[in-house]
């Protein structure tokens, strides 16, 4: 059976949908993946699966969206896969009304808590992408979302029941050699602190993390990924005269992002309680973070803390100020007894928490449509 797997992205850093392909692929289907192409784009690597990726006259906006749902209904209309699977809301229509046209199987994967994002907040676009969920959403019958927060809320608005499979990554198996920090051109003899992500983007910490290095001697902020606020991000660094403590390393290969990662010393996620999708939000950095062996400063929410707390891998703090996180900063690298601990505990969650065993439901749910 054939599938084609949907996303809105440019596929370079999309770890949760390289997974889902190298699964479907495992059980049997022909995969090809689906996304969109960006000036910013680099090259892809070569993969086990099929890949195609639209080139369109815009990159966001409404028009963008019409265009990239009419190309990949026409797309998937003409290939006409066995089972269409559907990531985020913004691949949905698309999918939904090829699937309804064909008989083909649909699953879909919510990644966040779409409607509830800060960039939708007032705008008329929020109206539109609410009345397709509301259309399309209690239809579904094989739906997967990020974590049972998200879960829940959705079962409460529409009645759904979905699966839940968390951002955690496969196992990784390190080389035998490890590049140093000297070889990957990094800092002996200052802490090391990472944020990591594709989506650095408001209320998620950013900002107070770049200041709160104004106060953090012997330390190195090292930001790994792309955002809307990163620009901005770069006005602060230079405005406050830090840029030896602030360092933008850009998008990487995630292999290579994770060799940098695990010579940090705290790994940062700090999605502010502004809205559900951030309240609810269970970021896959967390567990990089983790299979990296680093000790986690996170925001008190619902999800990560369950994590963090429960694995006592890190800290996490109450509210989000540059005063918090400077202090928090100072705590975990002052006491170096505890930070042992996290490592360890840390090596000891990565080898319970794995991806092969997140996903045993959508694994036997994707046998069951092959057969």
């Amino acid at each position: 059976m054939r599938a084609i797997v949907c996303v809105i992205n440019d596929l370079s850093t999309d770890q949760r949908v390289h997974k889902h392909c190298m699964l479907l692929a495992a059980v049997g289907y022909q995969v090809s993946l689906v996304g969109r192409v960006l000036p910013t784009s680099a090259p892809l690597a070569t993969r086990s699966y099929g890949t195609k990726r639209f080139r369109l006259p815009w990159h966001r906006g409404p028009l963008f969206y019409a265009v990239y749902n009419v190309r990949l209904m026409a797309h998937l209309l003409r290939h006409r896969p066995g089972l269409v699977f559907s990531n985020d809301l913004d691949t949905l229509p698309a999918a939904y009304m090829s699937a309804w046209l064909t008989g083909a199987h649909l699953i879909y994967d919510s990644h966040e808590f779409f409607t509830e994002v800060p960039e939708l907040e007032g705008r008329f676009a929020l109206k539109v992408w609410l009345w397709l969920e509301g259309m399309m959403l209690p239809k579904l019958k094989h739906p997967f979302t990020v974590n049972r927060s998200i879960a829940d809320e959705y079962e409460k608005r529409y009645g759904l029941r979905m699966g839940v499979i968390r951002n955690v990554p496969n196992r990784i198996a390190w080389p035998e050699v490890l590049p140093t920090r000297n070889e990957l051109g990094l800092p002996d003899g200052k802490t090391l602190i990472v944020l990591q992500g594709a989506g650095i983007n408001m209320h998620r910490g950013a900002e107070e993390a770049v200041m709160a290095m104004r106060q953090l001697n012997d330390a190195l902020l090292l930001i790994i990924g792309s955002g809307d606020v990163i620009e901005t991000l770069k006005q602060m660094v230079d405005e406050y005269g830090i840029r030896e403590r602030v360092r933008f390393m850009g998008r990487m290969p995630y292999e290579q992002m994770m060799l940098h990662t695990r010579l940090c010393d705290i790994g940062l996620t700090l999605d502010r309680d502004t809205n559900l999708n951030y309240r609810y939000s269970l970021p896959n950095k967390v567990f990089d973070y983790i299979q990296a062996g680093v000790p986690v400063l996170a925001t008190d929410l619902p999800e990560v803390s369950r994590v963090v707390v429960g694995h006592d891998v890190g800290m996490t703090i109450n509210g989000l100020t540059p005063e918090l996180l400077v202090n928090a900063i100072e705590t975990m690298r002052n006491d170096p007894q505890r930070m042992v601990t996290w490592r360890s505990n840390c090596q000891l969650t990565a080898g319970q928490i794995s991806w092969e065993n997140e996903t045993i439901t959508l694994r036997n749910l994707l046998k069951a449509l092959n057969d």
